[in-house]
């Protein structure tokens, strides 16, 4: 059963220029129709450059950012049409740990009020049950309950991480939005947080879209991993068959780029940068980068189709492909 369901999401920034500001003359399409659904208890990794729309995703799954069309819908609800006060009890629900640890955390607050904030917003413990929870939520991450009156200054970026984890998990959320939540760190820390956060969804039962830049961190902790580009999907299938049958170019050119002695020789480098998102190339976004384009690909935009099972792919080279046989 789907948790989360994404329909034809859009968010387009407005460009203006003039003397006041006043006059549109383009959008940027950071996101530019994406639509996925996410199960209950699986993690989707969602990859791709910098630029590409993938933290615009879920600050709009959050709400902090209207999207300009689709759908979002959580549980069953549309979570766009929910007013005010309806969508503030579901911020219990769905939580978010942010990329940069030393960022996020205030420093004027300690680490017991930090973690107990959302605990008080939500008017859910009070006295020695509010200090208990925070303690047990410290103990659970693992850091000592003896850190609560500490402040962030005191702890390296591994163990602010873990302090903005206790606060995602304080409200006992289903559903947590990670956005690059080791892209800040050390390697040796990376795989400690990677490792925690797949300790604490089976603990808990949780629910994770995992956003990140690289796709040798997604590998070892998503059911299901998409790859982004220029604000669409390129393709997007489990974890296993995405890394070992890659099927779009682009997503081959990221794999590739992952250390590995034995296909050292098969690294694919991408020629220019990623097209401006205020003037998207016609046909597949991706063909101007594309050692493989033909004329088709200028032409028209590939229909994001399923190849395999689940196993989704936009690309015109790879339909016929696999389709020439009907």
């Amino acid at each position: 059963m789907n948790l989360l369901e994404v329909k034809d999401l859009k968010k387009h920034f407005p460009v203006k220029r003039g003397i006041i500001f006043s006059k549109v003359t383009g959008y940027v399409k950071a996101v530019d129709g994406l639509s996925f659904s996410i199960r209950k208890g699986e993690t989707l990794g969602l990859v791709g450059e910098s630029g590409c729309g993938k933290s615009t995703v879920g600050r709009l799954i959050l709400r902090l950012l209207d999207p300009t069309e689709g759908k979002i819908f959580f549980n069953d609800r549309n979570i766009l049409e929910l007013k005010t006060g309806d969508m503030n009890k579901l911020r219990k629900e769905i939580q978010v740990i942010f990329q940069d640890p030393y960022a996020s955390l205030n420093p004027r607050m300690t680490v017991g009020d930090i973690i107990g904030e959302p605990v008080d917003i939500h008017r859910m413990a009070y006295g020695k049950e509010r200090i208990s929870k925070i303690k047990e939520l410290l103990n659970k991450v693992g850091l000592s309950p003896s850190h609560i009156n500490r402040y962030p200054h005191e702890f390296s970026g591994g163990q602010r991480q873990r302090i903005g984890i206790a606060r995602a998990l304080s409200v006992n959320p289903r559903f947590i939005i990670a956005d690059e939540p080791v892209s800040a760190l050390d390697v040796s820390i990376q795989a400690q947080i990677i490792n925690l956060l797949s300790d604490l969804q089976k603990e808990m039962e949780l629910t994770y879209l995992f956003i990140s830049h690289d796709l040798s961190v997604v590998k070892h902790i998503s059911n299901r991993a998409g790859v982004m580009y220029l604000g669409k999907l390129m393709e997007i299938a489990p974890s296993e068959e995405l890394y070992e049958y890659p099927l779009h170019p682009y997503t081959k050119a990221l794999l590739s780029a992952i250390p590995d002695p034995e296909k050292y020789n098969n690294r694919i480098l991408l020629e220019g940068d990623v097209p401006s998102p205020v003037n998207i190339p016609s046909g597949c976004r991706f063909r101007t980068r594309c050692w493989l384009k033909e004329e088709i690909c200028r032409e028209k935009e590939p229909d994001f189709l399923e190849i395999k099972k689940e196993h989704y792919v936009a690309c015109h080279l790879v339909e016929r492909e696999f389709f020439s046989v009907l």
